[in-house]
């Protein structure tokens, strides 16, 4: 073990100790040549952020100064030059500071307390959105600051509190008083005061525990998270990790708080956790979910789709099967509230034909167009049903409605002949496979999407593309996606109804 003579904890940092404590201890010992390549989809939400910060920048605060101090070739010397340009702004009592460097040393203002060995030297920063000027003594005058953090996210999470209460104490030691508040602002300009009694303490906790965690450079155990790591730029080499030693986080229904009642029950391994039985799981785990837990672990071991056992019986389970069936797809754009592509796939199961319908939102003001068009489609097969996958092709549906005054009971026969072939087969099947997305089950299932790798981030993205260059090869690349999509939510179907009894 190296001992550390300087750390450097960040807000950056901290933030990503608190989402995932392997991402922060990567970040500071991992090998740079290891992380992922950045997405398209995160660079295009860094430019959104951005975007947003300026749009907060110019309806509230259009006269503000900004530290402008020169790169250097140590990170840790330009770091410490815009924490003194920060400061000078400060003593000459500017009323809005975008961006400004909050540094200082964690000792002896920090009430700190590591397990390990305390680095030679902590230094503690934050890069504050916001630093605006309020009435009220310090050491700088009659006035001092207080934190406005501006956040992409529509709800004022965990996260963004605690950093917060990071920024508050950063200026407290800087400016000699602690500030009565810290603000939140959100995407959609919701402003947030954040309870710094409830979030100052927590945050020294958190700050302590990273601190710790940092010295003793024991890297965390491994744990995969589909959602959580998805846009992680470590995502390849820990899932390749949890991958070789057969994790059991790549069990579906595998949450961290049921993988620690697992280790506690000694279930550390598919083998063990297939071999289970409900005495096994004694109170520590519900029924229900020890059962479901142990039949995904023998699909995955035996690779084989197994019939769920839940107290259902599954021949009372019903899967339509029609002359004219539809399967549909939406692309959304969450950012803008538009549902800008809706597709269906029309089989005819007599003439073993199919055709594929495509309503294309080529500005996002078409909408309302598209949404009639999807409607006199649908209206045209009465008697069809329509297979989707998840609950959103529904929410969208009630969303459009709703939005542009279609009638209640014409929307009500449309909803009741809606299929959700992921709600069916949660109920009714357990396959050997690391989630249930369509992707992955189609996959499993043999059928290949003609453009690898792509997601509906990446249709996000095409369609940001076409709106900013007019370039319709980015259209004809989401229609191929999105066709490929409904034709895979038909092999699933299929596949299903020879499977179930």
């Amino acid at each position: 073990m190296v001992k550390i003579k300087l750390m450097l904890l960040s807000d950056d940092l901290l933030l990503d100790y608190k989402r995932c404590r392997r991402r922060a201890f990567l970040n500071v010992f991992g090998d740079p040549q290891d992380r992922d390549p950045q997405s398209e989809f995160l660079l295009k939400l860094r430019r959104e952020s951005k975007n947003h910060a300026n749009n907060i920048l110019n309806q509230y605060y259009p006269v503000y100064h900004r530290p402008q101090a020169e790169r250097s070739n140590r990170r840790v010397d330009f770091l410490l030059a815009k924490a003194r340009e920060t400061e000078a702004l400060m003593r000459q009592g500017v009323e809005c500071i975008y961006r400004g460097v909050l540094l200082n040393s964690a000792d002896p203002h920090w009430e700190l307390s590591t397990r390990y060995f305390t680095p030679s030297r902590i230094i503690l920063l934050g890069t504050a959105s916001l630093l605006v000027k309020r009435s009220g003594k310090s050491k700088f005058g009659d006035w001092s600051y207080y934190a406005t953090s501006i956040q992409l996210g529509r709800r004022p999470k965990p996260e963004y509190k605690l950093l917060a209460a990071f920024y508050a104490k950063l200026l407290g030691t800087i400016q000699g008083v602690l500030p009565p508040l810290s603000q939140i602002i959100l995407r959609r300009r919701d402003t947030y005061a954040v309870n710094l009694d409830y979030w100052l303490p927590r945050m020294q906790q958190v700050v302590s525990e990273c601190i710790s965690m940092l010295s003793a450079q024991c890297e965390p155990e491994v744990f995969i998270s589909r959602q959580r790591c998805s846009l992680c730029h470590w995502y390849t080499r820990c899932y390749e990790n949890a991958k070789s030693q057969q994790h059991l986080s790549l069990v579906p229904g595998v949450t961290p708080k049921r993988y620690e009642h697992l280790q506690t029950l000694g279930l550390d391994s598919l083998e063990s956790l297939a071999a289970a039985t409900p005495a096994h799981f004694g109170e520590v785990i519900e029924n229900d979910i020890a059962r479901q837990l142990q039949q995904q672990a023998l699909s995955i071991i035996e690779n084989r789709p197994l019939l769920k056992v839940n107290g259902v019986s599954n021949g009372d389970r019903f899967l339509p099967t029609a002359s004219i069936e539809l399967y549909f797809d939406i692309e959304a754009e969450p950012d803008r509230n538009l549902d800008y592509l809706l597709g269906v796939l029309l089989v005819d199961r007599q003439t073993n034909s199919e055709q594929f319908y495509y309503f294309l939102a080529e500005k996002p003001e078409e909408e309302e167009i598209i949404w009639q068009q999807f409607l006199a489609l649908i209206h045209l097969y009465a008697d069809a049903p329509i297979f989707h996958y998840s609950e959103y092709e529904v929410e969208t549906i009630q969303r459009l409605a709703k939005l542009y005054n279609a009638p209640t009971t014409q929307i009500e026969l449309l909803l009741s002949r809606c299929v959700d072939l992921h709600a069916e087969v949660i109920a009714s099947v357990t396959l050997p496979v690391e989630n249930y997305s369509l992707k992955t089950l189609a996959g499993w299932l043999g059928f290949q999407w003609r453009q690898q790798g792509v997601s509906g981030e990446q249709s996000v993205c095409w369609y940001d593309r076409w709106l900013k260059t007019g370039d319709r090869s980015f259209l004809d690349a989401i229609l191929r996606y999105n066709e490929d999509d409904c034709r895979a939510t038909r092999h699933l179907k299929d596949w299903l109804v020879d499977f179930l009894p």
